[in-house]
């Protein structure tokens, strides 16, 4: 009977997470996917690239807002079965206090396991795949970030102004300035330029202009009747360099180790013959620290936000103070939770303050275990 009553309170306790947390999260996904389209407005992405891209950060988003939803949904189960006096039967049929709790610390590594799952391997991996989106993307859209009078420079190293658009789509009296280094650029001019589509090339076919070179100071120019400018070449300046975060976790451990077998003083071309990362590097060593602690150690806190929402079963609803004592677990719990979140500022290159920092959540957990012990010893007596 005991198995049933704690699968079903078990079984409540789950079902309302995954509603509350895929509520909130498609809530937010929305919110986000609404300021994402700046990559088809001024971008120039396709639209099939702006719904992989914002589909691929919904794990992401899950896994943020996860320990929230865990104090909430536990918290709120807890206090729906005392309102009840479901909790008072419990009592009465003869299960023990710490018996309850010891059930819900079990329950709730299956809990740290799934956050350690999307943290450390499904949101890093949505992450780094989103961002091969843009990374391989092409302008799909360029047509429609082009404005008269206007200076666009949305493309990597190019500078498009024309003076107006007919209605077939012609460019009048276009101007394109490449800067294609320090030392060098090109300026080009044109009567009429339009844009065509060719093995799925896209170019600017230019009428009766003329393009100034620029090379070390030395000046070059010729005239043309019609010449082809193949836009495909250059890249969107949307952030295509692979972050921190997008980095496997797998790859990130190694990265930490291989910087502990070397001399800080090592230069970036010689530690590339050790681990081929631009994001691995003493410079960096700061970030992935806290890469690795928001990855790996958070999740643990998982186990003491539930323990947070236990503290209810310590006090009955007819005890006259329950509604300020009800008030004080939420606050505790909200401030909890916004410590966690800034938690890993306290993640630096020291390694002693890092290792406290990382055994935190093991000494919460112990210490607010103890303090069940002793509260509920003392409810004996």
């Amino acid at each position: 009977m005991k198995k049933i009553i704690y699968r079903k309170i078990g079984n409540d306790c789950v079902k309302f997470f995954l509603l509350s947390t895929f509520t909130i999260s498609v809530i937010i996904w929305v919110l986000q996917a609404v300021n994402y389209l700046d990559f088809v407005i001024e971008d120039g992405h396709g639209f099939l690239v702006y719904f992989n891209y914002t589909l691929l950060n919904f794990p992401k988003i899950f896994s943020r807002i996860f320990p929230l939803a865990i104090f909430l949904s536990f918290t709120y189960i807890l206090l729906k079965y005392e309102s009840k006096n479901e909790l008072v039967i419990f009592w009465n049929f003869g299960i023990k206090k710490i018996s309850f709790v010891n059930f819900f610390i079990k329950l709730s590594f299956a809990f740290v396991l799934l956050n350690l799952l999307l943290n450390a391997v499904i949101a890093p991996t949505s992450q780094n795949k989103a961002r091969s989106f843009l990374r391989t993307s092409e302008l799909d859209f360029f047509e429609s970030i082009l404005k008269p009078k206007k200076f666009i420079d949305i493309v990597t190293n190019l500078t498009i102004y024309f003076d107006q658009k007919t209605e077939s789509g012609d460019l009048i009296n276009i101007f394109l300035k490449e800067n294609s280094n320090k030392n060098s650029s090109q300026i080009t001019f044109a009567k009429i330029g339009r844009v065509e589509l060719r093995d799925n090339k896209k170019f600017i076919t230019l009428y009766n202009g003329k393009t100034i070179n620029n090379k070390n100071g030395k000046i070059s120019e010729f005239q043309f009747s019609k010449t082809d400018y193949n836009i495909t070449r250059f890249g969107t300046k949307s952030t295509v360099t692979k972050k921190t975060q997008e980095n496997s976790t797998k790859d990130l451990v190694k990265c930490l180790l291989v910087l502990k077998d070397i001399k800080e003083t090592v230069q970036r071309q010689e530690l590339e013959k050790y681990y081929k990362s631009r994001n691995c590097g003493f410079e960096n060593l700061e970030n992935i620290n806290k890469e690795l602690y928001s990855r790996l150690i958070k999740p643990l806190y998982i186990t003491f936000l539930i323990t947070i929402s236990l503290l209810i079963i310590l006090k009955s609803k007819d005890d006259y103070a329950f509604r300020f004592y009800k008030f004080k677990i939420y606050l505790f719990g909200f401030l909890f939770i916004i410590f966690l979140e800034s938690s890993s500022k306290f993640i630096g290159t020291n390694f002693l303050q890092n290792l406290f920092i990382s055994f935190l959540p093991v000494l919460l957990v112990a210490t607010i275990y103890i303090y069940f012990l002793k509260k509920l010893t003392i409810n004996k007596k």
